[in-house]
């Protein structure tokens, strides 16, 4: 598969695996299952521990599974060389390799367990940094509930790192709170103090605000979600933002508003698929 389509399916699951997990009209799962442990955005999955068995190798036997047999095969002889490697420069330049390529095909989560070790050899707020916003991604982009556990953990423990080296940096402040409300922290409200701290400081801060407009939607308050999704697209106008804000516009009832925004979710991505879902949602809408 080339870079571009991956990165079409990537944007995809993310979108519908976090509308699957949304409690929208008629749909709201009973409060036991929403917070049971392995639930996405569960309030118990702070309590997970990561298994050993979860690191690069796992989770690049999967992503293999969408490369062509060219790319996957030049991954595997770079994964043969660093395990060979009695360098630590050597094994950094290699592990650095690895995670670009992976950040190049847009799947984060072999690319965040490289980055995190690089961290742990070149200890900086940049290194941390990279790491947990893979970890925050992959955590997103799965619905792998024995590798989400491992994702939140190491991604907690990368923005605090990166925190302890850069304690006023926005970008840890604000993957820490999203990893937080996943359920890196015993109370979700930890990691909604630290993103609307962020947007106090920085009122238009993307990343903060498109994550506190999807934690609105995943507790119905659709309102406030439609507000953080319209700072988002006015700066940034993109797929993601706007189909969410197109899923609020349709929880409010306010049909000709959601047509639009999934109208724009149509113009941005080239796949029939996805934009025969959106045609299907436009026609509910339009009967």
């Amino acid at each position: 598969m080339k870079k571009k389509q991956i990165g079409v399916v990537v944007i995809v699951v993310a979108m519908m695996v976090y509308l699957i997990s949304l409690p929208v009209k008629g749909l709201i799962r009973p409060k036991e299952e929403r917070t049971r442990p392995g639930a996405t955005g569960g309030a118990m999955q702070h309590e997970e521990q990561p298994t050993n068995r979860i690191d690069e190798d796992y989770v690049a036997v999967a992503a293999k599974k969408l490369l062509t047999p060219q790319m996957a095969a030049e991954i595997s002889d770079k994964e043969a060389r660093l395990k060979s490697s009695a360098s630590d420069k050597e094994q950094i330049t290699i592990a650095k390799d690895l995670a670009h390529t992976w950040d190049d095909l847009n799947v984060p989560a072999p690319a965040a367990f490289y980055y995190l070790s690089i961290a742990r050899k070149e200890n900086t707020a940049e290194n941390w940094l990279n790491a947990g916003s893979r970890f925050n991604d992959a955590y997103k982009l799965t619905q792998d509930t024995v590798a989400q556990p491992t994702f939140l953990v190491n991604a907690v423990e990368s923005f605090k790192k990166a925190l302890q080296l850069a304690p006023d940096n926005l970008e840890a402040q604000t993957g820490l709170g999203i990893a937080d409300v996943n359920g890196g922290a015993p109370s979700p409200m930890t990691g909604i103090g630290l993103l609307l701290g962020v947007v106090a400081k920085d009122p238009k801060n993307l990343k903060a605000n498109l994550n506190l407009g999807l934690f609105s939607m995943k507790s119905g308050q659709f309102e406030k979600a439609v507000q953080r999704f319209k700072t988002v697209v006015e700066q940034k106008p993109e797929v993601e933002p706007y189909f969410y804000l197109a899923e609020s516009y349709k929880q409010l009832g306010m049909k000709p508003e959601a047509i639009a925004a999934y109208q724009k979710c149509k113009e941005m991505v080239v796949d029939a698929a996805f934009n025969q879902k959106m045609d299907e949602y436009i026609k509910e809408l339009k009967n």
